[in-house]
């Protein structure tokens, strides 16, 4: 058997795994790769090569990029400005804004983070606004499938293309080159959506809608009674409290009780031992008493306590609260706690403590199982002690923080180090994969992101299944496959011309994209695109920005993208509600991926 229809048959039963969808995409793409490999077509090195190819590189840290933006409160604040600009009565203008912030987010940190990103953002913003979720989720998806074309970041597909297009001898499409054909498909796609959304998308809400986190500071100090009698007093220069080493002594204040001293440039537990100018000393108790210590010891005092100023002074930029329960089986149990009392680590502080809903006092009590504890500390403190499995989070202090603290701390350096990234990938000083690493380090060394969670931030299905699946675009030119294929597609639309090229592999690209992977679907067509454009003596350009607007209209089916299926559960979606908009809007991108392209890149 010829190395052609072995790497057909190998095409055909990826396939149909990737539809049959019982077996992990990971698993069918590394499978591809070792199949090349095991029946000859390709040596060792050439099956695994794809793992270590640049663009694999790129794609992932574009993922810690992403992670970045939304864990420093960028996208928080994004959502945030949205909801105050849209409005509540003009439905038009509220889909136009969500369609325009998605887009521009896609395009910079892919599609995957920026709905992920802003989904909550728009659930709260429908519930607030007494609009049905599934009004306005199906249109945030697919204005970020447009909004993917506005830039090379958009989606590893673009990646892809540009790639090729070097391969093919004809240099990489340029880092805003996309936004030629972005622009136009995002701007039909949000006509559409305006214009015809209303009729074609159910009205309904879904069983599974993402937790609104935005008011979370002020429920948690409501439920705990903080606003009562709590206090924040700045140390000032003239303070005898400044050298004093720690304890302090409140005898002399028979009202109040120490709760915390705060570092005042980290707004971290103390634990330097002795008081400097600028650190915080968290009270509590009545108000006659906190401006008697204030007043006696030079301490900056503001009298008008309420939930504002409690939320301010426990849950801000640099630290925030948490919640956790004691499980039943906690070596917790029978632990001694109180008010103001530090955790092992140092570095956490418990605020107060409830059994059955109630307080349980200033004073020590020992934990039983279904008590609940408030802790605060720096955001850092909470992501790292939390994981302690001798307590359960009620909600994890990563999630509160990406909704809850809009540019938060390292939002600065997020911001510069994106724009540095996209000014290399602009002006092509370097490679794209060494803009991608050098951004990676950036987030890592200035500490915006720690190495766990840049691991953790990576989408591992992804990248594997891109570095899996390249070998097989490489066998498919190796091999002639490619040739043959192109050959016979450029056979059946005979003297029809480039413009039936770009129709042909369209459909190809739009029918297996619904069905299986966009990247993987982009992997197998490129290739015989490619080929297809010089046997027939036209430009691949034109054909390979095709390919890439075909990989992006994957709307007709909610397996067609994990952005589709994120928003299945909270808008209430089935199966079928996808196709009614989807379809007007891959009509869309057919126009302007067969006749508007070769406007812009000629044939």
């Amino acid at each position: 058997m010829s190395d052609i229809w072995i790497i057909a048959a190998i095409i055909c039963v990826a396939i149909v795994l990737f539809i049959w969808n019982r077996l992990p995409v990971v698993l069918v793409a590394m499978g591809t790769g070792l199949s090349l490999w095991a029946t000859g077509v390709l040596t060792l090195n050439e099956a695994l090569s794809g793992y270590g190819d640049p663009a694999v590189i790129f794609i992932a840290s574009l993922f810690l990029m992403s992670a970045a933006l939304e864990r420093t409160g960028v996208t928080a604040w994004a959502g945030q400005q949205l909801i105050a600009s849209a409005g509540e009565d003009s439905r038009a203008r509220l889909l136009g804004l969500t369609g325009l912030l998605v887009a521009l987010l896609t395009a910079l940190i892919s599609l995957n983070g920026a709905v992920a990103a802003l989904l909550p953002v728009v659930v709260v913003m429908a519930v607030r606004l007494k609009r049905a979720p599934s009004q306005l989720l199906m249109p945030l998806v697919f204005s970020a499938h447009a909004g993917s074309l506005l830039a090379l970041t958009g989606t590893p597909v673009n990646v892809l293309v540009s790639n090729a297009a070097l391969e093919a001898g004809f240099g990489r499409f340029g880092f805003f080159e996309f936004t030629l054909v972005g622009v136009p498909l995002l701007l039909g796609t949000l006509a559409i959506i305006i214009l015809f959304g209303q009729f074609l998308l159910p009205t309904r809400g879904g069983p599974s809608m993402p937790a609104d986190f935005s008011a979370h500071a002020r429920t948690l100090v409501e439920q705990y009674g903080l606003a009562d009698g709590l206090f924040r007093l700045r140390v000032r220069e003239s303070s005898a409290y400044v050298g004093q080493a720690t304890p302090l002594d409140f005898s002399a204040y028979p009202g109040l009780q120490i709760i915390a001293i705060q570092e005042g440039d980290t707004a971290a537990p103390l634990k330097r031992g002795y008081i400097a100018m600028g650190d915080h000393i968290l009270v509590r108790g009545d108000a006659e008493g906190a401006a008697r210590l204030a007043a006696d010891q030079h301490l900056a005092f503001r009298p008008e306590a309420g939930d504002a100023e409690a939320e301010e002074a426990l849950f801000n930029r640099r630290s925030g609260l948490a919640e956790v329960m004691i499980p039943p089986r906690s070596a917790m149990i029978g632990r001694e706690v109180f008010p103001g009392m530090t955790t092992d680590s140092g570095d956490l502080i418990i605020i107060a403590v409830q059994r059955g809903g109630a307080d349980v006092g200033p004073g020590a009590t020992r934990l039983e199982a279904g008590d609940t504890m408030l802790l605060q500390g720096t955001w850092k403190a909470l992501d790292i002690r939390l994981n302690d499995p001798e307590v359960l989070v009620v909600n994890s202090p990563d999630v509160v923080r990406r909704q809850a603290v809009p540019l938060g701390q390292g939002a600065k350096q997020a911001l510069i180090i994106l724009g540095a990234m996209v000014f290399l990938l602009a002006t092509g000083l370097v490679p794209a994969a060494v803009a991608g690493l050098l951004a990676g380090f950036a987030l890592i060394l200035s500490g915006v992101l720690t190495v766990e969670q840049s691991y953790r931030s990576v989408d591992w299905t992804t990248v594997i299944l891109v570095g899996a699946m390249m070998p097989l675009s490489a066998a498919m030119e190796q091999s002639g496959a490619a040739a043959l294929m192109a050959e016979g597609l450029v056979a059946l639309v005979g003297d029809a011309g480039p413009y039936a090229l770009l129709a042909g592999l369209f459909i190809l690209t739009a029918v297996l994209g619904q069905l299986i992977s966009n990247t993987a679907t982009a992997l197998i067509v490129i290739p015989i695109g490619a080929a297809a454009a010089l046997g027939m003596g036209v430009s691949p350009l034109p054909v390979l920005m095709s390919v890439a607007v075909a990989a992006a209209a994957s709307f007709l089916t909610p397996i067609a993208t994990p952005t589709n299926l994120m928003v299945m559960g909270p808008g209430g979606y089935v199966f079928s509600d996808y196709w009614k908009l989807g379809l007007p809007l891959m009509i869309w991108f057919f126009v302007v991926a067969v006749f508007l392209i070769p406007l812009i890149w000629r044939f």
